[in-house]
């Protein structure tokens, strides 16, 4: 059910969104409307949003709606404390397009332009395709929302591996991130 006080669909994930107090994220842990029903929004793999199909050009509505993403056990939602509407993410709703290494700490930058120290709280994970061996590296951003690292970046971490017992490694915050085998 929608709260008449607020707008229903895009505008009112907006402004919810622009409402949130400081410079932080919304609370949308915190929120637990009833499912609105799906609205026509599409991150595609390679880290475009669609709204009907077309992308959506303004990088700060995008920023916008990425703070009020969530993903529950039956997908990805744009949550606001009167809407939840679903959507469709075709890999993973962020993509790491840098990262600075800096007194042993990688730091991602994610193209909504979250910041993200890998670390006990934020892991790096790579996963290899068993049929292509290609690997699938990601970084966790928050909650249950990760971050998919982009090639030239996933490159700068190789070039900068130590190998450890047949595995290429990366550390950051005193932990241990395997890229994969030597092989």
């Amino acid at each position: 059910m929608t709260n008449p006080a607020t707008k229903p669909g895009l505008s009112g994930v907006a402004e919810a969104a622009r409402q949130t107090p400081g410079h932080g994220l919304p609370p949308v842990h915190l929120w637990h409307p009833e499912h609105c029903g799906d609205i026509d929004i599409l991150i595609r793999a390679d880290g475009v949003w669609l709204h009907e199909g077309s992308p959506i050009g303004r990088l700060e509505l995008v920023r916008l709606f990425s703070t009020v993403l969530r993903k529950d056990q039956d997908g990805y939602h744009l949550v606001t404390p009167a809407d939840k509407l679903k959507i469709k993410v075709e890999d993973l709703p962020f993509r790491a397009v840098s990262v600075q290494a800096e007194n042993g700490v990688l730091s991602f930058t994610t193209d909504v332009g979250d910041v993200v120290e890998a670390g006990p709280d934020h892991p790096l994970v790579v996963e290899t395709d068993a049929e292509t061996g290609e690997p699938s590296p990601r970084v966790h951003v928050r909650a249950d929302l990760w971050a998919r690292i982009a090639r030239p970046v996933f490159y700068e971490l190789v070039e900068g591996a130590e190998a450890v017992d047949g595995q290429l490694v990366v550390r950051s915050s005193g932990e241990a991130f395997a890229l994969g085998g030597l092989e």
